[in-house]
């Protein structure tokens, strides 16, 4: 989408364009088989992935290690790329593209909510909470599909 602007030097239109923002959420596995979600502190509020946008100059893999740090204080091992989720409503706020990870939590320290985290839980895959923000649920419903089929 672009929108137009006058430059305020000579008066013609000047195209400005507006692109998506590139994040990173993060299914960080523990090792009883749980899941992390933290409880969002700002809005849109709801349960969710660790996770966040990714900084200029910075790789989608940096980034992700980045906000699970920064999110859930665990040091992790990213695993495999779990997708892209891409559905310009995903977050109410504005357009996002979003590249999913998959990691194991590594080293003995619990995780503790810290940054935008108001709350931070382990949950079974099969016992997810209800109020879940973003996509998340369908990106929890596509990891649970290929963590299935994996196993039959």
């Amino acid at each position: 989408m672009k929108e137009e602007l006058i430059c305020p030097h000579c008066g013609k239109v000047v195209e400005k364009y507006k692109n998506p923002f590139p994040t990173v959420d993060i299914i960080i596995e523990t090792d009883g088989g749980k899941i992390v979600l933290i409880r969002r502190k700002n809005p849109p509020y709801g349960w969710a992935l660790p996770g966040g946008f990714v900084d200029y100059g910075e790789s989608l893999e940096s980034a992700a290690i980045r906000e699970a740090k920064e999110e859930t204080s665990l040091d992790i091992e990213l695993l495999y790329q779990l997708g892209a989720y891409s559905d310009p409503g995903r977050d109410p706020r504005f357009h996002t593209i979003t590249v999913v990870f998959v990691a194991k939590a590594k080293g003995g320290a619990p995780p503790k909510a810290a940054d935008d985290a108001q709350e931070l839980r382990l949950f079974d895959p099969q016992d997810l909470p209800e109020q879940l923000a973003f996509d998340h649920k369908k990106i929890l419903q596509d990891y649970l599909r290929l963590c299935l089929s994996k196993t039959a």
